[in-house]
C-alpha cells in the first residue's frame, strides 16, 4: 500500500463550537477531544484511501490553559493563548486539553490510538528534537529532565542538555523580563542572546546533541549508529527514552521537526534502536536543504534518507507548484519534478499542512477558491509514488481567513489559537461525520479527493513509472486553451504499472478561471515500447474544467 498521510490537528478536527473568538480562550472557542475522534471519523479517514493518520500536537505544550496541578505558563512564554503544540513542556505526556478528563489525558489517548488501529491506521505523533519549552518539565518521568546535570557555566559541554548564555540577565523577551530562567539559554532557533526578537523561538530553549553548532556543521565525531547508551550524549540517551515510551503505548512512527536542525549521526542511532523495538516503526523529517542551521554540508534532504528516514519533507515540489500557480509560469516547468534525483520517490509531497497557507486563502494559490486544490493534489501526488499528506479540512476547502489571535490574517489555520475549522466542523456535523453542514460545491470537493485518494492506491499509482506529455505536445494546438500556447496551463503525464498491465493518462488544468475545450494528447513514438503494447498515436480527453482533472484508463 502507497504511505498516504492524513495530518489531522486534534485541537482543530472534532471542534464544532462556532464562535471564533479573536483570541479567545478554550472556554470560549472550544476544542476538539480525542474521544470526539470516533471510530465513524476514522473510518470516514480510511475510506479515503489513507493509511496513516499524524495526530498533530498531542504532546502536552505550554499554554494559557490550568487545570488541577497543571499550572498555566507564564505569558512571556506563549504564543497565543492555545500556545505552539512545538513548544513541548512534557515529553511523556499529552495535553490536557484534548481530555473529556484531564487526569485521564493519557488512557484518553491510548483509546485513540486503539480506535485508529482497529480502523487500519498507523498513528504517527509529533517528535520535537531541537528544542523545548523553556518551563519544560517531566510530571511523567523527571528522572529524565533536562538540564539538572547541567553545568550552566560552559556555553556547550558534551553531556550538557542545554547551551548556556555567557554573562549575566536578565532574560528580555518580547512581552518582557523573564525572572525565572537562572542562567540564560540558546532559543530554539539558534540565536544566543539574552534578548531574543519576536521572529526568534523565543519560547523554546534548543538542545544539544553533543556539538557545538557554532563551530560549523562538521558533527562526524559524534557515536556511531552501534554505540552504546553509555557512549553518547545524555540528549541522545534521553530522545531515545522518549521514543520507547511511546512506541510502548502503541504509537507507529514520528514527524520529527526541523529534523535538519540535529546531528544526522544521533537520527542513525535513534532510529536503529526504535527499529530495534519495532521494524516498521516510520519516521517522517520536516527538513529544509536551504536553512543555513543544517548540521550537514551534504544535501540534509539526502542525509536523513541515508541515516534512518522513511522520508522527508519535499518542500521544493511545493514551492515549484505554488510559484507556477501564482507567478504565471508555464505548467510544462513542473517537468522540473520529473527529472529530479532518485531520492524523489521517498520524499513527502503535500499541497498544504500546518505551517503553509490554505489552498483556499482569499490571497494565497491566485485567490480563487478551493478549486485550485484539485490540480495541485493532482500533480503533486499523481507523478509519482512518493508518499503524500493531506492536511484535515483541505478536503472541504477549509479557507483559513481571518485573525484568530497570535496568527492573525495569514491564510493560515492558527496552530497557536483555540477555534475552529468552520468547512471542517460542517463535515464533522455534531459528531456525526457525514458533510451534512457542507453545501453542494464542498461535498462534491470532497468526494472527489476520496476518489483521487483511493485511485492512488491503484497498482499504476503506488509502483508505476511517469512519463511526462508535455515536451511531446508542444506544437499540438489541442493541448491548449484559447489564446494560450500549447502546454501553458495544461499538463498530461503517464503512470504503468507493468506487473498489472495498468495504465493511466491524467490531464490536469491548471488554468484559475477557463476551461479547456477538445482536449486532444498525442504520444510520442516511445510510448508503446514503454507501455509494452500498442496505442493508439492520440487520445480524445474532451473538456476539462479550469482547475479540474481528467484521468483515463488506457486498454493495454
Amino acid at each position: 500500500m502507497r504511505t498516504t498521510i492524513y495530518q489531522l490537528f486534534v485541537r482543530h478536527f472534532s471542534n464544532t463550537n462556532p464562535a471564533r473568538v479573536v483570541d479567545g480562550t478554550i472556554e470560549q472557542n472550544g476544542c476538539g477531544k480525542f474521544v470526539e475522534i470516533t471510530t465513524k471519523a476514522l473510518s470516514e479517514i480510511k475510506k479515503m484511501g489513507f493509511s496513516h493518520v499524524w495526530l498533530t500536537g498531542v504532546l502536552e505544550q505550554s499554554s494559557a490553559t490550568s487545570y488541577l496541578n497543571i499550572p498555566a505558563d507564564d505569558p512571556l512564554l506563549l504564543k497565543g493563548k492555545a500556545g505552539s503544540p512545538y513548544a513541548i513542556r512534557d515529553y511523556f505526556d499529552v495535553s490536557p486539553d484534548y481530555a473529556i478528563e484531564p487526569d485521564n489525558r493519557l488512557e484518553e489517548f491510548a483509546e485513540l490510538l486503539d480506535r485508529c488501529h482497529e480502523a487500519d491506521l498507523k498513528v504517527i505523533i509529533d517528535f520535537v528534537p531541537n528544542h523545548v519549552s523553556r518551563s519544560y518539565h517531566s510530571d511523567i518521568q523527571p528522572d529524565l529532565n533536562f538540564g539538572e546535570s547541567d553545568d550552566p557555566s560552559r556555553f556547550f559541554a558534551w553531556n550538557n542538555n542545554f547551551y548556556y548564555l555567557e554573562g549575566d540577565g536578565p532574560m528580555y523577551l518580547p512581552g518582557g523580563i523573564y525572572d525565572a530562567e537562572g542562567r540564560g539559554r540558546v532559543t530554539g532557533n539558534n540565536a544566543a542572546t539574552w534578548n531574543p526578537s519576536l521572529s526568534d523561538w523565543y519560547e523554546t530553549v534548543k538542545l544539544n546533541y553533543g556539538h557545538d553548532y557554532t563551530k560549523g556543521r562538521d558533527t562526524q565525531s559524534l557515536p556511531e549508529a552501534e554505540a552504546r547508551l553509555d557512549e553518547v550524549p545524555d540528549t541522545w540517551v534521553k530522545m531515545d527514552a522518549i521514543l520507547a515510551y511511546w512506541q510502548e503505548m502503541g504509537v507507529d512512527g514520528f514527524r520529527c521537526d526541523m529534523a535538519h536542525m540535529v546531528p544526522v549521526e544521533f537520527w542513525a542511532w535513534v532510529t536503529r534502536r526504535a527499529r530495534l523495538r519495532d521494524q516498521q516503526c516510520y519516521f517522517m523529517a520536516e527538513a529544509y536543504d536551504g536553512d543555513p542551521a543544517k548540521l550537514t554540508n551534504k544535501n540534509v534532504l539526502e542525509a536523513l534518507l541515508e541515516n534512518g528516514f522513511d522520508t522527508v519533507y519535499d518542500g521544493d515540489s511545493y514551492e515549484l507548484v505554488k510559484s507556477m500557480v501564482e507567478h504565471g509560469r508555464n505548467a510544462t516547468d513542473l517537468d522540473e519534478l520529473l527529472w529530479a534525483t532518485e531520492r524523489r520517490d521517498r520524499m513527502l509531497r503535500y499541497a498544504e499542512n500546518h505551517d503553509e497557507v490554505r489552498l483556499a486563502s482569499s490571497h494565497h494559490w491566485g485567490g480563487e477558491g478551493a478549486r485550485i486544490g484539485k490540480a495541485v493534489t493532482a500533480y503533486l501526488s499523481g507523478v509519482g509514488p512518493s508518499p503524500f499528506m493531506v492536511y484535515n479540512g483541505q478536503e472541504v476547502g477549509e479557507v483559513g481567513d481571518g485573525d484568530e489571535g497570535f496568527a492573525k490574517d495569514d491564510g493560515r489555520s492558527s496552530i497557536f489559537d483555540y477555534g475552529q475549522l468552520p468547512r471542517l466542523a460542517a463535515w464533522v456535523h455534531e459528531g456525526v461525520y457525514d458533510g451534512g453542514g457542507l453545501d453542494e460545491a464542498q461535498l462534491a470537493l470532497r468526494e472527489w479527493y476520496v476518489e483521487w485518494m483511493n485511485l492512488m492506491q491503484e497498482p499504476a499509482f503506488v509502483r508505476g513509472g511517469v512519463y511526462g506529455l508535455n515536451s511531446a505536445n508542444l506544437e499540438n494546438p489541442r493541448f491548449a486553451l484559447a489564446g494560450e500556447e500549447p502546454g501553458k496551463s495544461l499538463y498530461a503525464f503517464l503512470r504503468h504499472d507493468p506487473q498489472s498491465a495498468q495504465a493511466f493518462l491524467v490531464v490536469i488544468n491548471f488554468n484559475l478561471h477557463i476551461d479547456a475545450e477538445d482536449v486532444e494528447i498525442l504520444f510520442p513514438d516511445g510510448v508503446s515500447e514503454w507501455l509494452g503494447a500498442e496505442v493508439a498515436k492520440r487520445v480524445l480527453v474532451g473538456d476539462i474544467e479550469h482547475c479540474g482533472v481528467v484521468v483515463v484508463q488506457l486498454a493495454l
